[in-house]
C-alpha cells in the first residue's frame, strides 16, 4: 500500500510539473507556433497618440523602435504601430481587431475620454454585445462582452 501511495504521489508531482512547464512556455515558443497568427501591425498617423490612447484605455505598454514604430505585447497577440497616413476600417475591407471587455460601458467611456470615437453604439450579436470605435488615428476596432 505504501508503495502505491509513493507511486501515486510521484505521478501527481510529474503531471503537475508537466502542466506547469506547458503553461510557462517562454514568449518566443508561444509566438513561434507554425501557421498561427503571432503579430499584427497597425498603421498610425501619429505613433505617440496611438501609444497614449491604448496605454490609457487598455493599459498597454510599448517598446519604441525609432520615431516611426513601436511594439506592444501580451495583448492576446503581439503587434506594433507603424507611421502611415492610411487607416483600417471595415468599410474599406480591413480586418476588424476585436478586444474583449468585461464591462462595455466602462470601456466605451474610457475610449471617449481618451480621444476615441464611437462608430457603432453597443448592439447585440450572436454571442454577446459589442460596439465599434476608432482610435485618435482613425483606425476602427470593436470591443465585445458576453
Amino acid at each position: 500500500m505504501r508503495i502505491i501511495v509513493i507511486l501515486l504521489s510521484a505521478l501527481l508531482i510529474a503531471c503537475s510539473a508537466t502542466k506547469q512547464s506547458a503553461e510557462t512556455l517562454n514568449r518566443n515558443e508561444q509566438m513561434n507556433i507554425h501557421n498561427k497568427i503571432n503579430y499584427i501591425e497597425i498603421p498610425a498617423k501619429n505613433v505617440e497618440s496611438a501609444k497614449k490612447f491604448f496605454g490609457s484605455v487598455f493599459g498597454w505598454s510599448f517598446v519604441d523602435y525609432g520615431p516611426d514604430y513601436c511594439s506592444f505585447g501580451d495583448q492576446g497577440v503581439d503587434g506594433g504601430f507603424f507611421k502611415s497616413e492610411l487607416t483600417v476600417s471595415t468599410q474599406n475591407g480591413s480586418p476588424l481587431i476585436v478586444l474583449y471587455s468585461s464591462n462595455l460601458e466602462v470601456t466605451q467611456s474610457k475610449i471617449e475620454i481618451s480621444g476615441g470615437s464611437i462608430i457603432k453604439p453597443i448592439f447585440s450579436f450572436p454571442g454577446g454585445r459589442r460596439f465599434h470605435f476608432s482610435d485618435p488615428n482613425g483606425n476602427e476596432y470593436a470591443a465585445w462582452s458576453e
